[in-house]
């Protein structure tokens, strides 16, 4: 699946949620919490079993679990707290917490996380960055994911062209790509989603970070982008992309895992959640490429998703932050992961000998994903205006890989849009 849909649409016409909850646990007996999720399948499985898990060990307290779709549940919860009928905790994407951070029956979560016996550190610290707005801690780290390199082995040694390495440069990458085209056999040396969408930047941002550059300014008012470094990262897309025709552009962006298992495409920049799509080739996984002569080092994207709390009255508040708490500590973290595919959350989880050999052994190449947490310096900015950044940096990005700009007038353009976007014109 792709991780990175935002619904910038949606989260540009929200409104403040104004109302207030009300209501609490029964006397009668125990708590009563609901729990919104798009776990579906295996994760489902895997989450209702945990729920199951805690409601024996807690007979206090009574889990139920709701499905609502990733993509629409910030609409959802904004509807249900209109009227007064919220969950107690919600899987919210990380990219909303600006949002989530002006719904007054959000749960301030950082006098929570800041007692000892939760182990707030223990969370990578992109996960964190995520899930904090200003002074609020919005929510508790529900999911992590990165990008690296996933390469098909037999179109290497095919072509005569070492693997990946840990020491890649861009360079390196981009004369790999070139010798792994072949116009004749439709066949490219990697793929980009070339859609314009976040996916799309999320492809760019990395190279950004790596090659010195940043998003925003530090005070998040202006776009930082259209820097020396923004440009150099999309020169190098450039000179795949239209001088040496080694970039497959998926317009759709729907088509990366399929031309992937038909031989077609000999390297994917994608995350462990592409892996399980992969069955008829063997792959192997790298992290990212750096700048030579950079301080950038391999730098990565993370895309941390929240469990948040609701405040629906004190019983059920401090119910809903006990399951998440339980939820969220590591042996549950490992239990989830192992069931899942899915990237601990913890890092002490991540440094698990044991673990990753198990997480590895159930899909090949998670191991070096949770490893590349280790690269997840920095984090996307958390302002309400980030759809109207990401769009515009987007387009920049695609006109360029189709030959329509240049980076430096196509990033200036991008910056005067996100410019105003974020002076609210």
């Amino acid at each position: 699946m792709n991780r990175q849909r935002l619904c910038c649409a949606l989260i540009a016409v929200l409104a403040l949620v104004l109302s207030s909850c009300g209501g609490g646990g029964s006397a009668d007996g125990p708590v009563r919490i609901a729990v919104w999720h798009g776990y579906q399948d295996v994760e489902g499985e895997a989450f209702k079993s945990l729920i199951d898990q805690y409601n024996k060990e807690h007979p206090d307290v009574q889990v139920s679990d709701l499905y609502s779709s990733n993509d629409l549940v910030l609409q959802k919860v904004l509807t249900a707290v209109r009227g007064d009928s919220a969950p107690d905790v919600a899987y919210m994407f990380g990219s909303w917490s600006s949002k989530i951070a002006q719904i007054p029956q959000v749960v301030d979560m950082a006098s929570e996380v800041s007692q000892g016996d939760w182990n707030w550190d223990d969370f990578y610290p992109a996960e964190r960055t995520a899930a904090t707005v200003g002074d609020k801690v919005v929510g508790v780290p529900a999911l992590v994911d990165n990008l690296a390199i996933v390469y098909n082995k037999k179109l290497f040694a095919a072509a005569g062209v070492a693997p990946p390495s840990s020491n890649w440069t861009w360079d390196d990458f981009r004369a790999a790509a070139a010798k792994l085209t072949d116009p004749a056999k439709g066949q490219y040396g990697w793929l980009i989603p070339a859609d314009g969408s976040e996916d799309t930047v999320w492809h760019y941002i990395p190279m950004l970070w790596e090659a010195g550059g940043d998003i925003l300014t530090s005070d998040d008012k202006h776009a930082a982008f259209n820097s020396e470094a923004g440009v150099k990262a999309l020169e190098a897309l450039q000179q795949m992309a239209v001088t040496d025709k080694s970039v497959y552009l998926d317009t759709t962006n729907e088509n990366g895992p399929k031309l992937m298992n038909s031989g077609k495409i000999a390297m994917l920049v994608t995350g462990p959640w592409d892996l399980s799509s992969l069955p008829d080739i063997d792959y192997g996984v790298q992290v990212m490429p750096a700048f030579a002569g950079s301080d950038g080092g391999h730098q990565t994207i993370s895309g941390p998703d929240n469990w948040v709390v609701f405040n629906n009255g004190t019983e059920k508040k401090r119910a809903a932050v006990d399951f998440v708490k339980w939820l969220t500590a590591p042996e549950q973290v490992k239990t989830f992961s192992l069931a899942t595919g899915d990237l601990p959350t913890r890092i002490s989880v991540g440094r698990d000998r044991e673990f990753l050999a198990k997480l590895d052994a159930n899909l090949p190449g998670s191991g070096v994903f949770v490893e590349n947490l280790a690269n997840v310096k920095k984090a996307r900015p958390t302002v309400d205006q980030y759809p109207a950044v990401s769009e515009p940096l987007g387009q920049a990005i695609v006109s360029v890989l189709l030959g329509k700009q240049q980076p430096a007038a196509a990033l200036d353009s991008a910056a005067q849009a996100a410019d105003a976007a974020l002076a609210g014109e």
